[in-house]
C-alpha cells in the first residue's frame, strides 16, 4: 500500500493511539492545531510544527524569497491563532539546495524577520543543513493561551453554527492564475497576494476564545472541506454546508467568470485561506458579529450547521443537494 492511499492523515491514525498512551493527563498532543503542554498556573504552552517543501508547497521562481520567509511564520501563527493563542516564538529548520545563494536567504531571512516583529515573535534557534535538489523549510511555532480555555475540535455541538472569519478560495485562485501565467492585473495581483502572504488570524482567534458560545474551532489549510471533517471526526457530528453562503471575493468571482472556473470549488477545496472555522451557538452569533465589526470592520459568516449523524457533510445550493469531486488538499494524492 503507497501513502498516497490513505493520505496524511490516514498515516497519522495508525500511529496516533500508540504515542498517546505516552501522554500525561495534563497533555494534549496529537489531534489539534497545537500541542498543548502546561505552563503555569493561569497558562497552557502551545507547540506546533509545519514544513514547506519546493514544488510541494511553493514553487521558487513564482513567489519572491521575501514572501516566503513570511509565509513560512504565517502559516505557523495560523495554528496559534486556532487556538486562540498568543505566538511566543519560533525555531526555523531548512535545507538548502544547491544553486541558492546568500543573496537569497538573506532576503527570506528580512521576510522572516519583518512578521516576526509584527506578532513580536523571536526566532529562538533552528538548524540549517543542506539539501540535494529541493529547498526545505521546517518552522516549529510557540506560543500561549489561558489554561483550560482552548477550543478543541471535539467539541463542535448539535445545533452549532458553523462560520468562517473571511473570504474562502482567494489562495487557490491565485495558485491557478500563477500556474496558467495569467496576465497581470488587478484581481489576478490581489489573489496572488492572498496566495503568497497569507496573515493569521491573530486577533480573532483571541476574540473567539473569549465567547464561551463558540465550541470548536481550527484554520483553513487544506480547504473547508477537508478542515471541518477534522472537527466532526473528533466531535463524532455530521454537518450540512450552504454553497450560498460561502463568503467569496469579489476578484475571485471576476476571475472565476472569466476563466469558466467554479469559485465553489476552489472556496471549498482550494486550501491555504488560514481563516478560522468555528462552531458557535446560534444565540450568540449576533453578540459575535457586532464584537467582529467593532474590532475589525468585518463580520463573521455563518456557511452550515452542525447535525447528529456519522462525520460527513452534506453540500446544498439554493436547497439543492450537489455533489463536489474535490475533498481538499492531500499531499500525497497525484
Amino acid at each position: 500500500m503507497e501513502l498516497k492511499e490513505i493520505g496524511e492523515f490516514g498515516f497519522i491514525e495508525r500511529f496516533a493511539p500508540d504515542f498517546k498512551a505516552l501522554l500525561s493527563g495534563k497533555v494534549l498532543g496529537i489531534g489539534d492545531d497545537c500541542a498543548i503542554l502546561p505552563m503555569n498556573e493561569t497558562s497552557d504552552l502551545l507547540v506546533t510544527t509545519d514544513m514547506l517543501i519546493e514544488d510541494v508547497h511553493f514553487l521558487r521562481d513564482k513567489i519572491r524569497p521575501w514572501q516566503l520567509g513570511y509565509k513560512s511564520v504565517a502559516v505557523n501563527l495560523s495554528d496559534i491563532a486556532a487556538m486562540g493563542g498568543t505566538p511566543l516564538g519560533t525555531f526555523l529548520s531548512i535545507a538548502v539546495p544547491p544553486g541558492v545563494d546568500v543573496e537569497y536567504l538573506d532576503e527570506f531571512m528580512k521576510g522572516y524577520h519583518d512578521i516576526s516583529e509584527k506578532y513580536a515573535t523571536p526566532l529562538y534557534g533552528g538548524d540549517t543543513t543542506k539539501s540535494v535538489k529541493h529547498l526545505a523549510i521546517n518552522v516549529c511555532a510557540i506560543g500561549k493561551c489561558p489554561k483550560g480555555k482552548v477550543k478543541l475540535r471535539r467539541n463542535a455541538q448539535s445545533g452549532d453554527l458553523i462560520c468562517v472569519t473571511g473570504n474562502l478560495g482567494d489562495s487557490a485562485g491565485g495558485l491557478q492564475t500563477m500556474l496558467k501565467k495569467m496576465d497581470p492585473s488587478a484581481d489576478v495581483e490581489y489573489l496572488l497576494q492572498r496566495h503568497n502572504l497569507p496573515e493569521p488570524c491573530i486577533k480573532e482567534g483571541q476574540i473567539l476564545l473569549g465567547f464561551s458560545g463558540v465550541h470548536a474551532m481550527m484554520d483553513i489549510s487544506d480547504g473547508i472541506a477537508s478542515d471541518l471533517m477534522h472537527i466532526l471526526k473528533a466531535s463524532k457530528k455530521a454537518a450540512r454546508i450552504d454553497l450560498e453562503n460561502l463568503p467569496l471575493s469579489e476578484p475571485l468571482k471576476r476571475i472565476c467568470a472569466t476563466q469558466n472556473w467554479s469559485p465553489d470549488e476552489l472556496a471549498v477545496g482550494g486550501g491555504e485561506d488560514y481563516e478560522l472555522v468555528f462552531t458557535v451557538a446560534p444565540e450568540q452569533l449576533h453578540e459575535l458579529q457586532k464584537e467582529f465589526k467593532w474590532q475589525f470592520g468585518k463580520t463573521v459568516y455563518p456557511i452550515g450547521k452542525i447535525e447528529e449523524g456519522k462525520p460527513a457533510i452534506e453540500w446544498y445550493k439554493n436547497g439543492q443537494k450537489v455533489v463536489f469531486s474535490k475533498a481538499g488538499f492531500n499531499h500525497f494524492q497525484e
